[in-house]
């Protein structure tokens, strides 16, 4: 009987000292998943921010070519030699 309780005394003795090493781990993986989501929140801010730039670069550029277009139609109205062509 003696040797039963002194058994049972060990075997919760480790079983404590098991819930308090997963405890620590417990603490240790919820750190860092908090660094991990910080991560994830901050690459998305910056492929969110990237693919507005994008946006704005294709948006000037198309703008630039209607520019361009656009004066090159204006000196064809008004008659004027476009380069690389000879007036006829």
């Amino acid at each position: 009987m003696l040797k039963q309780l002194y058994e049972l005394a060990k075997e919760l003795l480790g079983l404590s000292q098991d819930i308090r090493r997963h405890e620590a781990q417990i603490k240790e993986l919820q750190s860092e998943m908090k660094t991990v989501t910080a991560a994830v929140r901050d690459l998305t801010y910056e492929v969110r921010r990237l693919r507005d730039d994008e946006v704005h670069e294709r948006e000037k550029i198309a703008l630039g070519v209607e520019n361009a277009l656009l004066r090159f139609e204006r000196k064809l109205i008004a008659g004027e030699t476009v380069p690389g062509r000879e007036a006829d």
